[in-house]
């Protein structure tokens, strides 16, 4: 059996997901030693194997592969002396010098989509090979039901409150799209553990302005995300841009209609057949205070045209849904179906090891 020495987080925030559910798959055919990025995360089902590839550690091969899937700023520590390859998720435009010399640090870069493989290429300084591997959904989880007959529309958002994602936008959306309807709502799930009680108070004060609006609590794992995205019945996603959006393919994986930006990594799952394109008439600086200062990189204007679109499609999903409640996203169900772990797996090792 091949030896690798896996770099990840574990926990329920973006990274932590692509590393548990690559360590889950890979494991069944390699022999992981994991070192962790932070402290573990983990549901007791998945306790057993995290703790057994963590114990691993003890006796790995110095000379096995590093996969570190991590920051595209953070590559240069790794383990061992074998070839290490970088996994990053990256959402901004440009790569500032620091980015530039950690990506250069690697023997090969994975990402997730065509967008960020073309950025990464437009640098002359980085001849590090890049290659694509889209991540995946659990469709165990994650799966298709019969939708929920219930007398309101409910929209759906999930990812930690932040100008990125498009919550600055979201809630006028709403509110343009249905000035004075009772039967629609949107649920909100957007917990961020990285903004301090004041600015999380004022996102909820904000979004609960409007009675229509549920903002749900953080939840324990995958299992309950699962249960608040069976609630609804369409997927609204206006961000600016994305290293994958994790949350995103999960809706469409259990048939749910989506609305997204036509922009950034998660147009390598979604297309014109199983979403509803919000079409990007140009750029601006990535700026929002907090997690981008505005020094490098652009990414979506959402003002204009795209507000009203997005205005337009939450407005043509509700009279649909008026027709028909059971509407089911049947290309995104097939979508998803494409996108497993065990896929992501199969072509990490490819690249890994060679065949």
């Amino acid at each position: 059996m091949k030896n690798l020495n896996l770099m990840t987080p574990i926990n329920t925030l973006g990274y932590g997901v692509v590393g548990l559910n690559v360590l889950k798959a890979i494991s069944k055919n390699v022999h992981v030693s994991l070192s962790l990025i932070g402290n573990a995360d983990v549901s007791p089902e998945n306790g057993q194997i995290v703790q057994s590839c963590i114990n691993n550690l003890q006796t790995f091969d110095a000379k096995a592969p590093c996969l570190k899937i991590w920051h595209e700023f953070a590559l240069a520590e790794r383990v061992g002396r074998g070839p290490t390859f970088a996994f990053p998720f990256f959402e901004i435009s440009e790569l500032d010098e620091k980015r530039i010399r950690h990506l250069s640090s690697v023997d090969g870069i994975i990402v997730a989509s065509q967008w960020a493989k073309d950025i990464i290429d437009s640098y002359k300084e980085i001849s590090t090979p890049v290659s694509v591997v889209p991540a995946g959904v659990d469709r165990s989880i994650f799966k298709d039901i019969d939708p929920i007959d219930t007398k309101t529309c409910v929209f759906f958002n999930a990812g930690k409150w932040e100008k990125r994602k498009g919550h600055d936008v979201l809630l006028r959306m709403f509110k343009a799209a249905f000035p004075n309807e009772s039967d629609v709502a949107l649920h909100m799930m957007s917990s961020n553990i990285f903004l301090s009680p004041k600015q999380t108070n004022e996102w909820e004060r904000y979004y609960k302005s409007d009675p229509r609006v549920k903002v749900l609590d953080r939840v324990a794992g995958h299992v309950e995300v699962a249960q608040a995205m069976s609630a609804a019945n369409c997927g609204i996603f206006p961000s600016r841009a994305e290293g994958w959006n994790l949350e995103l393919l999960e809706m469409m994986s259990m048939g749910k209609h989506i609305i997204a930006t036509n922009y950034s990594a998660h147009t390598a799952f979604c297309n014109s057949k199983n979403s509803s394109l919000i079409e990007i008439e140009k750029l601006e600086t990535a700026e929002d205070e907090l997690f981008f200062n505005g020094s490098v990189g652009q990414w979506a204007s959402l003002e204009g045209k795209p507000f009203k679109q997005g205005v337009q499609y939450m407005r043509d999903f509700y009279e649909e849904w008026k027709l028909n409640p059971n509407i089911i996203n049947q290309e995104g169900i097939s979508t998803a179906k494409s996108l497993s772990w065990t896929n992501t797996a199969n072509k990490l090792q490819e690249i890994i090891y060679g065949n």
